[in-house]
């Protein structure tokens, strides 16, 4: 009998001995070739398909005696697949339950490692998708703010409970297009203020929030909080300075590039968002101390499952100084910047558009399923 494994169980295997199981994904090839686990093979099986003669000697010549671990959409077809190879003779067999789904929902926890001894800052990552968020919390006040939260927002309320602290504000760096928000669920859920910055009062906001201005400071503790205007991604973009230590520069700045402007400025208006992220970038972000560690709202997950800069579980983040070292983009004059970011647009993210609607509230989502087929894949929010 084939066994099945949980998305954190092949996550915990992939890390530690990737070479002692061998993973197959069942999903037609275009399904795959958009969007995979690192050292996924792919081998196509239907529902309804039987083992051939071909496949078995196929699987059997990729295993080569490691176990065989196989996934699909939602666990159908590598459930299928399993229990073929389980018919056939293949005594080392497991199926990954809700296959990618699953996957899409793991995430990891990290410390971001700060010259002050009270403040505590959480990194969570979304494996699959790359979206970073963060807990912003006071050991000594016994205080925290959430930042950039996704959907799946018991883990952010866990884990301040963890560590004793009290959520006593959740904000958002901008309206997202890759993923849905868990910003308004859980600010309301703790009854605390939601916030966005307050040129988010110019776009077709359909539910309340507390609008955060330019050079707003907050304080979480003794730690001071400050909000920063970084339009270019978006129009109401901000970053969120933490002190002396580190800033929160969602999809503003990554560590390999920085934020697209035409999602929400379409391809007509995308020199103008251009142009945004070319002044944002030079007066706001690069006038920031080197030292200050950067902590984007996104990692660059590859097509193939693998990390652009970074590591699953490890922090994501690096000094401004180095960021600037390693991203060509700074080295060019305001012209030669906007057309670079018209010229080379990338692939839109999948339901970008309803996506954005949904963090808007013009829009809504039946159920958790239907918020998980809409957000499937990786993020594409880096220019």
């Amino acid at each position: 009998m084939f066994e099945k494994i949980t998305a954190r169980e092949l996550a915990d295997r992939q890390d530690s001995n990737r070479d002692e199981y061998t993973l197959i994904d069942t999903r037609p090839e275009d399904s795959y070739e958009a969007w995979r686990i690192e050292q996924a093979t792919n081998v196509p099986f239907g529902p309804a398909e039987t083992l051939n003669d071909d496949q078995r000697a196929e699987i059997e010549e990729l295993a080569n005696g490691t176990e065989i671990i196989t996934i699909c959409g939602k666990g159908a077809t590598s459930t299928r697949l399993a229990s073929e190879l389980d018919a056939n003779g293949f005594d080392d067999v497991a199926v990954v339950n809700r296959g990618m789904r699953g996957w899409n929902a793991l995430y990891e926890t990290t410390r971001i490692n700060t010259g002050n001894d009270d403040l505590l800052v959480v990194q969570f990552q979304r494996r699959a998708k790359g979206c970073l968020s963060y807990l912003i919390g006071s050991k000594r006040a016994n205080e925290a703010i959430v930042i950039d939260p996704t959907r799946h927002t018991d883990q952010y309320v866990t884990t301040a409970a963890m560590e004793g602290l009290t959520i006593t504000r959740v904000l958002d760096t901008h309206v997202h297009a890759d993923h849905i928000s868990g910003g308004r669920d859980l600010a309301a859920a703790l009854d605390v203020p939601y916030h966005l910055g307050e040129r988010a009062t110019e776009r077709d906001i359909q539910y309340g929030f507390e609008p955060l201005a330019d050079g707003e400071t907050i304080t979480v503790g003794e730690t001071n909080v400050e909000v920063q205007a970084a339009p270019g991604h978006t129009t109401e973009m901000v970053v969120y300075r933490i002190g002396d230590d580190v800033v929160l520069t969602g999809d503003s700045l990554f560590l390999d590039s920085v934020g697209r402007t035409e999602l929400e400025f379409g391809e007509d208006a995308a020199e103008k968002g251009a142009r945004m992220q070319y002044d944002t970038l030079h007066e706001t972000l690069l006038e920031l101390p080197d030292e200050m560690v950067v902590l984007p709202g996104h990692v660059t997950v590859n097509n193939d499952g693998t990390y652009e800069n970074a590591s699953p579980g490890k922090p994501v983040g690096a000094s401004l100084g180095d960021v600037r070292n390693q991203l060509d983009l700074v080295t060019l004059d305001e012209e030669e910047f906007v057309e670079w970011m018209v010229e080379n647009v990338p692939e839109k993210p999948d339901n970008y558009k309803t996506v954005i609607s949904i963090n808007l509230g013009t829009e809504s989502v039946e159920s958790s399923r239907d918020a998980t087929m809409l957000e499937t894949g990786a993020n594409n929010c880096a220019a």
